[in-house]
């Protein structure tokens, strides 16, 4: 399934944003490794993400906590590092609390 399966609200939602340098080299795999890794943090409920022109993810915590302790994760940091200094031209983090959820 593409889609996260979320719980009933109110959980959270980092709304991360971003463009890409021309330096991508590397970024694929930290990419796909910074999702497993969250995937095993206490609090997460999954992601989305697509990437055109814009890229953006959003992954789902069940609070403002498990969103702070993924910030501060060691490796996360790392990752932060170098998207700073190498992939990103511009990004953006919005962190929303989700009141409602629905769909098909």
């Amino acid at each position: 399934m593409l889609l996260a399966a979320t719980p009933e609200p109110p959980y959270y939602a980092v709304i991360f944003t971003s463009t890409l340098t021309e330096h991508t080299e590397g970024y694929e795999v930290m990419a796909a490794r910074m999702v497993a890794l969250a995937a095993e943090q206490p609090g997460f409920l999954g992601v989305e993400s697509a990437r055109e022109e814009v890229g953006v993810t959003v992954s789902y915590w069940a609070d403002i906590e498990s969103i702070k302790a993924w910030k501060n994760h060691a490796e996360h940091q790392e990752a932060q590092r170098l998207g700073h200094q190498r992939w990103y031209r511009h990004f953006r983090t919005r962190i929303a609390r989700v009141e409602r959820d629905y769909g098909v």
